[in-house]
């Protein structure tokens, strides 16, 4: 009966050992995910983005100062409809990031469950061995 048990708490220490590369390789994935999160395509699509709202206004700046191209206050507004624009995207992109950042510790979240029950369960195998040892 002895190296039954021996035998079963063999077996329960390489499925941990499994487990535990297996949570060690997600790990690493959910770490590679995240820092993809405002990496440099995310960060040079916005700074495009931000140089060309910017460029926009100055330019519609500019223009009104020389040249009196346009009425001052539908330049004015056009500015003002350009910032809120910005406004509205950055928001958008907060809005995504947050929701992924959500998904991703709900993510975690769960398997931190899950592997908790495992646990619990390992520990009661192990006090039944204990106990049927002694």
């Amino acid at each position: 009966m002895s190296e039954m048990n021996d035998f079963e708490w063999e077996e329960n220490k390489k499925l941990l050992e499994a487990e535990i590369a297996e949570f060690n390789k997600e790990k690493e994935e959910i770490k590679a995910l995240i820092g993809n999160i405002g990496g440099k395509s995310y960060s040079h699509r916005d700074n495009l983005i931000n140089f060309l709202f910017l460029g926009l206004i100055l330019s519609m700046f500019i223009i009104e100062i020389t040249t009196h191209w346009l009425p001052s206050f539908i330049s004015l507004e056009i500015s003002v409809l350009l910032v809120s624009i910005k406004i509205i995207w950055m928001i958008h992109s907060q809005h995504k990031y947050n929701h992924f950042i959500f998904w991703i510790l709900n993510t975690i979240e769960f398997r931190v469950n899950d592997v908790g029950k495992k646990v619990q369960r390992m520990e009661k195998m192990i006090k039944e061995m204990d106990s049927s040892k002694s």
